[in-house]
C-alpha cells in the first residue's frame, strides 16, 4: 500500500513540482551566470538538488566533509549508481565544482543550456583537437578552489556494481598535480537504477574519503590514482554491490 501511495505521490505531486523547479533553476542559472558563473553556476543547482531529494522524501546522510577544504581544488571521482547520484553530490557535497559531462546532455531542454552557462564541461570526443580543447578548458577551471566532479565509469551501472574506471579525470589530476577525492554513493541504485522508471524510497548516503595526493607525475601516477580510488570506493559499498574484479 505504501508503494502505491508513493507512486501516486510521484505522479500527481512530486513530478509536476520537480518540472517547475527544473525550469526555474535553469532560467535562474542562465540569467545569473551572465554576471557571476562561480556563484550562479553553483548555488541554484545545489538548492534544486537538495529540494529534489526532499521532494522525493529520501533521507540523506553525508560523511567525511572534514576531509576537504573550500579553498583547495580537487578532482572528485564517484561511483555511478543511478540518476540520483547527481542530486546527492550537487546538493550535499558542500564544495563548489563543475561537472564533466557527456556532450549529448547539451540536448536536454533548459538543462543543457543552463549547464553550459554555468561553466560545466562537456566532453567532446569527436576529434583529437576537440579532446585537447576539453582538457584545456578543464585546466583553466581547476584553480582558486574550484573543483571538478567526474563519474570515471562513464555511465551508470546496470547492476549496482562498479565498472572499470576510465583515465580522463585522472589525466587532469596528474597534469595539474591535484588531489583526487573518492566519493562513495550508496542507495542511489535502490532509488532509481538505470533501467528503473519509478522511484523507490531508500536512504541516500554520500561518503567523502580522504584526498589521494599525487606521488609523482606520468603514467605510473595515473595508474596508482585509479587503483587507489577504485579500491577506496569499492570497499565502502555494501557487500552486494562490491566488485571482486581487480583493477
Amino acid at each position: 500500500m505504501r508503494r502505491i501511495l508513493y507512486s501516486i505521490y510521484q505522479i500527481v505531486i512530486a513530478g509536476p513540482i520537480f518540472l517547475i523547479l527544473t525550469i526555474l533553476t535553469a532560467v535562474t542559472t542562465i540569467t545569473g551566470s551572465i554576471f557571476n558563473s562561480k556563484i550562479w553556476g553553483y548555488y541554484p543547482g545545489k538548492i534544486w538538488s537538495m529540494l529534489t531529494c526532499y521532494l522525493a522524501l529520501l533521507p540523506v546522510k553525508v560523511y567525511g566533509r572534514e576531509h576537504i577544504r573550500k579553498e583547495t581544488s580537487y578532482v572528485f571521482v564517484a561511483n555511478h549508481q543511478g540518476a540520483f547520484d547527481i542530486f546527492l553530490i550537487y546538493g550535499f557535497l558542500g564544495h563548489n565544482f563543475k561537472w564533466m559531462m557527456k556532450q549529448g546532455l547539451r540536448r536536454i531542454p533548459f538543462v543543457g543550456k543552463a549547464c553550459a552557462s554555468a561553466g560545466h564541461i562537456y566532453v567532446d570526443k569527436s576529434s583529437p583537437k576537440k579532446i585537447q580543447e576539453t582538457i584545456e578548458e578543464a585546466c583553466h577551471v581547476l584553480k582558486d578552489g574550484m573543483s571538478l566532479v567526474v563519474f570515471p565509469e562513464g555511465a551508470r551501472t546496470f547492476t549496482g556494481t562498479m565498472n572499470r574506471f576510465k583515465k580522463g579525470a585522472y589525466f587532469l589530476a596528474d597534469e595539474l598535480q591535484l588531489p583526487v577525492v573518492p566519493l562513495t554513493i550508496e542507495g542511489s541504485f535502490d532509488v532509481l537504477p538505470r533501467t528503473g522508471k519509478m522511484l523507490k524510497r531508500h536512504a541516500l548516503k554520500l561518503t567523502i574519503h580522504e584526498p589521494i595526493y599525487p606521488t609523482c607525475q606520468g603514467a605510473e601516477n595515473i595508474k596508482e590514482l585509479i587503483a587507489k580510488s577504485y579500491e577506496v570506493i569499492n570497499e565502502d559499498l555494501p557487500e552486494e554491490y562490491r566488485s571482486h574484479s581487480v583493477m
